[in-house]
């Protein structure tokens, strides 16, 4: 351990620090003095830093015992380093192929070293803010979501086995609170936090905490979030949690990972690629009217929702006679049933993606934290405008989520909405 006690670190004290810890100093080649160090934190809540040596990099991400982009004023555990990196292990363990490497945890720093997705990496949401098209990203986001959610459920694990993971992540407890506040309460009341592209939104914003449906639906999915312990999720699967090139994509920042119902991730990464959508027509321009692009996102949902179905039956199917406890294959011993209670599982799941999904949009346009996609639409009206749709959309999958059926029916419902 390089320091006894936890202190933030600064580029000096990270280079110090560097030196005292082997499995970090031996990957960056002979001169520790001569590194190259940049801090890349988005501003929210750590302080990240990219580390290059002469034969080798790394990323240090440190957790901070506040909320960074509020301050001192909203305290926040440094625990949350340590289920992040537990759920960073998990996850390359069972899809290696699309999560960092972790090389180093300290818990007393509550601090990760891991793999430098270095460039043409970057974050998702600015690919998207930029148009680029990504030609593997629903085949890795689907192969992403399907192994990690399967292999963490009860589908494929024992009770016993299921309850101690479970168990160990109720510790996680104050970034679930957070989660709970600012996706399912917030947005739903006069808060200090919230804000909105106002004056623009500010009947929007109001008919949000006026409507007595959307309150009840809002109030039925924060119950499942909480006391649902259906899978480990990431807990925070935006498009800003993934890191891409053209063949390439990497889930990152877990640190809101937890027991819960799978589809709070699955709508999370659909949801913010709704949003992406919305966002298109306030970056066209007399070059690029982004209507091709529209419908590259289009495709992509649809095609994410489909091979994640396709993938995560695979395998289910592969292992129901293995060690999971879901569907017990004395019971479940023949293709009808298998098929039965399989189709009941995914009309529920598909259900619980689309109100999460909707949820996380809402929260993203009339909560605390939004997104750049819309934020970076510099001329108001406009902004407003995209958000404005995509809040119709968002209000109508929340309230009207159990009519649906298939992604096809939500992109067509997407389509609608001008």
């Amino acid at each position: 351990m390089a320091f006894a006690e936890y202190r933030p670190l600064d580029e000096k004290s990270l280079v110090e620090y560097i030196k005292a810890v082997p499995s970090l100093s031996s990957k960056l080649g002979d001169n520790i003095d001569g590194l190259t160090i940049k801090e890349v934190g988005d501003g929210n809540l750590n302080f990240v830093y990219i580390v290059i040596g002469s034969s080798g990099s790394f990323v240090i991400k440190q957790a901070l015992p506040y909320i960074r982009c509020i301050g001192e004023s909203w305290p926040m555990t440094k625990e949350r380093a340590y289920f992040e990196a537990v759920a960073l292990k998990e996850h390359g363990r069972w899809c290696p192929d699309n999560v960092p490497e972790v090389y180093h945890f300290d818990r007393t720093m509550s601090l990760i070293g891991m793999r430098y997705l270095e460039p043409p990496h970057i974050i998702l949401r600015k690919g998207l803010i930029a148009g680029v098209e990504y030609p593997l990203l629903a085949e890795h986001i689907s192969e992403y979501m399907a192994k990690t959610l399967f292999h963490a459920s009860l589908l494929y694990r024992s009770t016993t086995e299921h309850k101690s993971a479970v168990a160990e992540f109720c510790g996680n407890v104050e970034l679930c609170r957070l989660t709970e506040q600012v996706v399912f309460s917030d947005p739903y009341k006069v808060s200090q936090y919230n804000r909105w592209t106002s004056p623009h939104l500010d009947h929007d914003a109001d008919a949000i905490r006026n409507d007595n449906a959307l309150k009840a639906e809002i109030a039925e999915l924060k119950s499942k979030f909480i006391e649902r312990t259906q899978a480990l999720i990431h807990g925070d699967l935006h498009t800003s949690s993934v890191m891409v090139t053209l063949e390439s994509t990497q889930v990152i920042d877990p640190e809101f990972a937890f027991y819960g119902p799978m589809g709070f991730d699955v709508g999370a990464f659909m949801g913010n690629l709704i949003l992406a959508y919305f966002s298109q027509d306030g970056h066209a321009d007399g070059n690029n009217d982004r209507k091709k692009y529209k419908e590259w996102i289009l495709r992509t949902i649809e095609d994410t929702w489909n091979l994640f179905h396709k993938k995560f039956i695979a395998l289910w199917d592969k292992h129901k006679d293995g060690s999971g406890e879901a569907y017990l294959p004395a019971i479940y011993n023949n293709p009808e049933l298998q098929h039965l209670v399989q189709k009941k599982y995914f009309e529920d799941l598909f259900h619980d993606t689309l109100g999460f999904g909707a949820a996380k949009m809402i929260r993203r346009i009339v909560g605390v934290a939004h997104v750049e996609d819309f934020e970076s639409i510099t001329d108001d009206t406009k902004r407003a405008s995209c958000e404005r749709r995509a809040l119709e959309l968002a209000k109508l999958l929340l309230k009207q989520r159990r009519k649906f059926h298939d992604i096809g029916e939500i992109v067509a419902a997407i389509r609608q909405i001008q």
